[in-house]
């Protein structure tokens, strides 16, 4: 049963082949492509309007040496929001399910933008690994426990997407299953527990889209520290 239940998290293969690819080109069909028409649909109008919402709402607090991380990272959040969205239909694969991607993701951008505080302010970079006015004695603590700090960064933002995406397929799939398994004995308790599965579907809709938000501002952050 438990094995039956791991399942949904492993890659989809035809032949051999793994499928992962294909999951991940999935949410560039969900964009439309630029056109020479002069009038634009609504659709495109909607999604013009929240990606200039969300760039300006990420972009605020940094400097403006930092504005051009703002594609890389509205890239990422779109990607990122699409994939999750995507893996809640039924028969499909969630990618951001698997943490050899999420650290994937996550390790080369954190690199990124501790390498662009120490090419642009080297000082102010390492400065946060001492906090100001620490005493003497405790200086060599910190610095160990700073540094340690700054290595985890990356496994928290890779190991935070995994768990909770993980941990809501599979509380559906167990009250998917407890619905179909109690519906010919117990039919009421069948129905409450649909009921349950309905809240936890709208639950699982709003954790995908908060995750997705919360891995690129926890990047912002981090790029904020180093610009």
């Amino acid at each position: 049963m438990n094995l039956t239940f791991f399942n949904q998290f492993t890659s989809p293969q035809i032949m051999g082949v793994p499928l992962i690819m294909l999951a991940l080109l999935a949410p560039s069909a969900m964009f439309q492509t630029q056109n020479n028409r002069w009038l634009t649909n609504r659709l495109s109008l909607l999604q013009l309007w929240m990606i200039n919402l969300f760039t300006k709402q990420l972009m605020s607090p940094i400097s403006k040496t930092g504005y051009q991380w703002s594609i890389i990272l509205t890239s990422l959040m779109i990607m990122l929001l699409m994939i999750n969205l995507l893996g809640l239909l039924p028969y499909t694969f969630t990618p951001t399910t698997q943490l050899s991607m999420n650290m994937g993701l996550a390790i080369p951008m954190w690199l990124a933008t501790v390498l662009t505080g120490l090419r642009n302010q080297p000082t102010a970079s390492l400065g946060h690994l001492l906090p100001e006015g620490t005493p003497n004695l405790l200086t060599p603590i910190l610095i160990i426990i700073e540094t340690i700090s700054l290595f985890i960064r990356p496994l928290a933002l890779g190991v935070r997407l995994t768990a909770n995406l993980t941990a809501g397929h599979l509380l559906i799939q167990l009250t998917s299953t407890a619905t179909f398994t109690l519906l010919p004995t117990m039919p009421t308790l069948s129905m409450l527990t649909m009921v349950v599965l309905l809240l936890l579907s709208i639950l699982e809709l709003a954790v995908a889209m908060i995750q997705a938000y919360v891995f690129v501002l926890l990047l912002s952050l981090y790029l904020q520290e180093n610009t």
